[in-house]
């Protein structure tokens, strides 16, 4: 440790929650202290969701000091804030290896540990989760507790107010924990969320308080009685000017809102929360970012960040330029476009920073909305736009897409509406692992009639691509990589290429590999390789998944073996398109193999490390060409 002996910290003697319960209030404090410190060097190193476990420290302590894990069961919504979790349930000495190839996951795994109740990565499942494990235990005869910890930004999706309905309505036994820190990714929208973040504490609930009683008393003849019932029922005045008027409508208990970083609070609250029946909801308002200035400052560029210095919180110096990324690239051709076509409107789901639509959103506030952690809104709100004239583009990474599908079959590709999805991250994306990996796409949309589907070869072909998909007059979507481009020279001018057509890059007759997307550069390179032995191969820049250039068909036919390239699942993937087209054509006597990744959840670990593993790499592509020659 950098700051810390280890002889001096108490976080060396915690191997288990156990270890928390012999602990003072004023050591759960300087432990506190210690766990920031903690994660904070270590994503230094790693990368990872700095701010929002910075901002969850105390929540996990006073949880476990409480609670008896793994026996009462502890579930972290989405699992950006479990660090601390995860430091002080058995994980403390591999916590350097903190979202490593062979190291242990960003999120909560149960395979990782008994005491992470549910794999998490996706937003808004926790009540869901909860609320069967608790009526699994009820069924079971089991009287351990059950505590959903939800952020105020989860809270905005619909499923969890699924949860929350229904919850309220069985009366299992289940404690929400509302971790409100006013951001989700970026800050909150919506009236929701405007709503549960008024923080009625301190000297604005007193004054608010003190208010209310002298207008009560001011009316003539019945203040004073009404002022008695209020008092009697202290309570019910608490819930009528807090959120918990809406969670009581939902048959929860409310209790809050308390302070999140004060330990006394909290374990008061939870010890009370355990002792009764029912659904309650707990609300503690914290500070995302908390204990660390700069990610206090600017809690939305460390939510998940990559290393960083310590003392400036920037990258560090010796990192090596590297071209824009795709996601900079589509935030500036937005911008460019936005200014040239007064229709294009801007879409995405509490991702403005993460999708490069920022200087979008500042720049065009009329023309954009981030409509929260509500991807299934996101879309069909978006298609509501384009039934008006307007060219809606919708940014939501690949994994996440997911949850909208069906709003993109039925109210997008069935009435055939122009709607551009912009799909960022798709393939492997890295450290966050199989939750976020968008290696599904080609396949759950490809199947869609009406969908065009493309995957530009570099950073100049998205911004063409995505200009092409606003001529287009139905839905569109475009998947690219995440991470740099590879540092194409970009054209002056914007030009609509023509669909369905793929692009020839090299001429050969020994083989033809036939890539898409992010596969397409890696294959040129191992096509330069086998140049040099004198082995001759096309390279086609396939361009579109769909509609498929029926030319391959004679391209296959010219040598007779054909290598497919994607970084998709082979299920059902590009090669499975592939493979259609040259059967309906009838085509025989051609040898066909494919790369492409396998029929299982790929782990976490560096982009580069992943993509050699799987054969995604100029050397696997090598490999599989000289077994198909």
């Amino acid at each position: 440790m950098t700051q810390f002996e280890k002889t001096q910290r108490l976080l060396d003697t915690i191997d288990s929650p156990a270890d928390l319960k012999k602990l003072s209030l004023e050591e759960l404090q300087q432990l506190a202290g210690e766990i920031r410190q903690q994660i904070i060097e270590t994503t230094s190193r790693t990368g990872g969701h700095l701010a929002p476990s910075l901002g969850a420290v105390e929540l996990a302590l006073a949880l476990h000091y409480v609670f008896d894990a793994p026996k009462d069961k502890i579930i972290w919504d989405v699992g950006h804030q479990a660090y601390a979790h995860k430091l002080i349930t058995g994980r403390r000495d591999r916590f350097h290896t903190l979202r490593t190839y062979g190291g242990i996951s960003g999120f909560p795994k149960r395979a990782e540990s008994p005491y992470d109740t549910f794999d998490t990565g996706h937003s808004s499942t926790s009540i869901s989760v909860g609320l069967g494990i608790s009526t699994a235990k009820g069924l079971k005869g089991e009287k351990s507790k059950v505590i959903s910890v939800i952020g105020d930004g989860s809270m905005t999706a619909g499923m969890a107010f699924e949860g929350l309905n229904q919850a309220g309505e069985t009366e299992k036994d289940l404690i929400v924990v509302l971790n409100d820190n006013a951001m989700s990714i970026a800050p909150n929208v919506g009236a929701f969320s405007s709503f549960i973040s008024r923080k009625m504490t301190g000297k604005r609930f007193v004054n608010l308080r003190r208010d209310l009683e002298n207008f009560i008393k001011s009316l003539p003849g019945v203040g004073e009685n009404i002022l008695s019932f209020v008092r009697k029922s202290e309570d019910s005045f608490i819930t009528f000017f807090t959120p918990g008027m809406m969670f009581e409508a939902f048959k929860f208990k409310y209790i809050g809102p308390i302070q999140g970083h004060r330990l006394d609070r909290l374990i008061e609250a939870f010890t009370n929360a355990g002792n009764l029946e029912g659904p309650v909801l707990v609300h503690a308002l914290t500070v995302k970012g908390k204990g660390y200035a700069f990610a206090e400052k600017d809690p939305a560029y460390f939510h998940g960040v990559g290393s960083f210095e310590i003392p400036t919180g920037s990258p560090p110096k010796d990192r090596p330029k590297s071209p824009p990324s795709y996601t900079s690239v589509f935030g500036s051709t937005m911008l460019d476009l936005a200014q040239k076509d007064d229709r294009l409107f801007a879409v995405t789901a509490a991702m403005p920073e993460g999708t490069g639509l920022a200087a979008f959103s500042q720049t065009f506030p009329e023309r954009f909305l981030d409509v929260g952690i509500a991807e299934q809104h996101a879309v069909t709100f978006a298609a509501g736009l384009a039934t008006e004239g307007f060219r809606p583009v919708v940014a939501i990474y690949s994994t996440f897409l997911q949850r909208a599908y069906d709003q993109i079959i039925h109210d997008v590709c069935l009435p055939n509406l122009p709607v551009v999805f912009a799909l960022d991250r798709g393939g492997l994306v890295g450290e966050d692992g199989p939750t976020h990996h968008g290696h599904f796409d080609i396949t759950y949309l490809r199947s869609l009639p009406n969908m065009t589907l493309m995957a530009p070869k570099d950073e100049n072909e998205l911004r063409h691509m995505l200009y092409t998909a606003l001529q287009h007059s139905g839905p569109v979507a475009i998947r690219y990589p995440r991470g740099k481009g590879v540092g194409a020279a970009m054209d002056p001018d914007y030009k609509v290429l023509p669909m369905g057509e793929a692009e020839i890059l090299r001429e050969g007759n020994d083989l033809q590999i036939l890539a898409i997307g992010s596969m397409v550069t890696p294959s040129l390179d191992a096509a330069a390789v086998l140049e040099k032995e004198g082995i001759h191969v096309g390279v086609v820049n396939c361009r579109f998944v769909k509609p498929l250039d029926t030319g391959l068909v004679d391209i296959a036919a010219s040598s007779g073996r054909v290598l497919v390239v994607e970084e998709n699942i082979r299920q059902g993937g590009f090669g499975g398109a592939v493979l259609e087209l040259f059967n309906d054509a009838g085509l025989r006597d051609v040898h066909i193999r494919r790369i492409g990744l396998p029929d299982e959840f790929v782990e976490h670990g560096p982009q580069d490390i992943l993509r050699a593993k799987y054969g995604l790499d100029s050397a696997g592509i090598l490999r599989e060409a000289r077994t198909l020659l």
